[in-house]
């Protein structure tokens, strides 16, 4: 095969090369832009309806929390159990509450038992010691009294609702009850003589975290009673007298 040597051909051909290298580059360059450009609209399409999604489980959670006395941390409590596929029944969100409020005074204990431990290390704290070893008896009893909450709400409807007095007012006792030894345990700490200030700051954080805990799954258990009697039909025991 003879192979032409003819500069002007060359030169044609070299050049059809490069244009048509070009023209392929050009096709490949735009089609990853286009390609970038399919993915930045999706993930923002898909950013708008996570936040769309966020802030009407907020607007829905903030109706919820409306009568807890500490409406901002009942949100913040419930907003990580909201999804996109649908919004929590009142009765979900109080055992959530409950549930939150349980962990938290879970936790409690164990830091109170930490300090405890390390205040036996030394006679000298012996008051402080006291009074740690009280407040740790206090938190106990309000994790028993949460646990047997969150069990009796569970019991809410299963067994009839002739029983739902029974349980509604069990619940409403227990949690009143863990809210008053969470209280007792933030005074007795505060007038227990803790040396460190910042370590009876801590523990005053910690207790106050179980008391507001508490008293906002009375309110989210009340929110519950109150939707459930009125579609069963139960009455207040106030009319029934």
């Amino acid at each position: 095969m003879q192979v032409t040597t003819d500069p002007l051909y060359n030169h044609l051909l070299s050049s059809h090369f490069h244009i048509t290298n070009q023209t392929k580059n050009h096709k490949k360059m735009t089609k990853n832009i286009l390609l970038s450009l399919l993915i930045i609209s999706l993930t923002i399409l898909e950013f708008s309806t996570i936040v769309e999604s966020r802030s009407r489980a907020r607007m829905y959670l903030k109706l919820q929390c409306r009568s807890a006395l500490y409406p901002d941390l009942c949100v913040q409590t419930l907003l990580p159990y909201v999804t996109k596929t649908g919004l929590p029944s009142s009765r979900l969100l109080a055992e959530i509450s409950l549930a939150s409020c349980l962990s938290k005074a879970r936790f409690t204990k164990a830091y109170l038992n930490m300090v405890a431990n390390k205040l036996n290390e030394t006679e000298a704290n012996l008051g402080n010691n006291q009074a740690i070893e009280e407040c740790i008896q206090q938190i106990n009893d309000g994790v028993n009294q949460i646990t047997q909450s969150f069990k009796e709400l569970q019991k809410i409807g299963k067994d009839g609702d002739e029983n739902f007095v029974w349980h509604e007012t069990n619940v409403q006792t227990w949690v009143s009850a863990a809210l008053t030894d969470a209280t007792t345990c933030i005074d007795g700490i505060l007038m227990g003589g803790i040396s460190s200030k910042r370590e009876q700051a801590m523990i005053k954080a910690r207790l106050l975290n179980v008391k507001e805990l508490a008293s906002n799954s009375l309110a989210m258990f009340s929110h519950f009673t109150r939707r459930y009697r009125a579609s069963r039909g139960i009455k207040n025991p106030q009319i029934l007298s």
